[in-house]
């Protein structure tokens, strides 16, 4: 199967592609964000680290068996660090309830490289959900670790 191109001209749109396949559950597009190497990693919340391309295809596969995941990219960080990107997103997830939508969050950080096929995904770490929207910490709270 030939895997779909996605535009390589930039981390966000690569980010841009990867959370409209998860709303549309399009693995084929959504896997073609992803860098096609056995290092990459993928860390849903509460859930074990995936390594290696098939892993992750594996596991957003059965995600998608139950539909479509409406995740939404949020307040969005960007670290530029020449040919690796590193976004710290606050992720949107709209869930449809009894009485309508509901919303919980997720953080994530999305990490990207720029390949000779363009700018591709090679880690998403993303905690367990919140039921709130949280607050942006200061930078000049202490650090804890």
């Amino acid at each position: 199967m030939r895997t779909p191109k996605i535009p390589p001209n930039s981390p966000d749109d690569t980010e841009a592609t990867f959370y409209n396949a998860l709303q549309h559950a399009d693995l084929d597009r959504l896997m073609a964000c992803w860098a096609d190497e056995d290092d990459v990693v993928c860390i849903h919340p509460g859930g074990q680290r995936l390594l290696g391309h098939a892993a992750v295809r594996a596991a957003f596969e059965a995600m998608f068996s139950n539909g479509s995941v409406q995740v939404f990219p949020e307040k969005v960080r960007r670290l530029d660090a020449g040919d690796c990107r590193v976004h710290s997103v606050l992720e949107r997830v709209t869930i449809q309830g009894d009485g309508g939508p509901q919303h919980a969050w997720v953080l994530a950080t999305n990490v990207y490289v720029k390949t000779a096929e363009g700018w591709r995904m090679v880690a998403h770490h993303a905690s367990p959900g919140m039921s709130q929207e949280p607050n942006d910490a200061s930078a000049t709270r202490p650090v804890l670790h």
